[in-house]
């Protein structure tokens, strides 16, 4: 897959939600919350001299209602902004 965000965005790989909780117990699909966390695919140049702070391969978290869903090839993706990424872990 060739894909290059534009501008300060970036393309992210959502991680897997979570299966059980803590405790143990199994959570079904319903019920599975959309995962707030992912990994960095792409990267765009940025909009100034600076370029972007997250790398491709950082594992970053964002909002719950952020970004445009995409699917490339079958692989679900999220593109967002840089600025709607929370933090990098």
């Amino acid at each position: 897959m060739k894909i290059q965000p534009l501008g300060d965005r970036v393309l992210i790989k959502p991680l897997a939600a979570e299966e059980k909780t803590a405790g143990g117990i199994i959570i079904p699909d319903t019920a599975k919350e959309k995962p707030l966390k992912g990994q960095v695919v792409a990267v765009g140049k940025g909009l100034d001299d600076k370029g972007l702070t997250v790398k491709v391969d950082d594992i970053v978290l964002y909002g719950k209602f952020v970004g445009t869903e995409i699917n490339l090839e079958g692989t679900d993706y999220l593109i967002m902004q840089e600025t709607e990424i929370l933090a990098i872990i």
